[in-house]
């Protein structure tokens, strides 16, 4: 049986295998217009600290649906050849999202490495 591994070291892994954005990337790719940016928050962290304009709200918890073309919860923008930059509060989720999202065959995502919470702390601008 394998050794157990704890949250911290999935993520440790998943980011080793991915590509972490910083703030600059990602804000550099927002104004291509050719990537979806999203926003795995649940809903109550997006009511209390805000939202990146532009990101599109996809709980972690729906994602895959969201993603998968084939599911009946799919939804439009979430294409497996288009270029995702997924996002959480602090880069943990997003990281493990990555990882999913390839696995569903999405050939061209990354993650804000430092999420919502470096980006706010950075300056840049969020809304209500």
């Amino acid at each position: 049986m394998s050794q157990a591994k704890s949250a911290a070291e999935l993520v440790s892994e998943a980011k080793a295998g991915i590509q972490n954005l910083g703030i600059e990337d990602v804000t550099r790719e927002m104004q291509s217009g050719d990537a979806l940016l999203v926003d795995l928050r649940e809903r109550e962290e997006l009511d209390q600290h805000g939202r990146i304009p532009g990101a599109v709200h996809a709980p972690r918890g729906m994602l895959e649906f969201y993603a998968d073309p084939s599911s009946p919860y799919h939804r439009e923008g979430f294409e497996p050849g288009r270029r995702v930059i997924l996002h959480c509060a602090s880069g943990g989720r997003s990281a493990l999202a990555v990882k999913t999202l390839e696995q569903l065959g999405y050939s061209n995502v990354a993650h804000l490495d430092g999420g919502f919470n470096g980006w706010k702390a950075a300056g840049q601008p969020v809304d209500d």
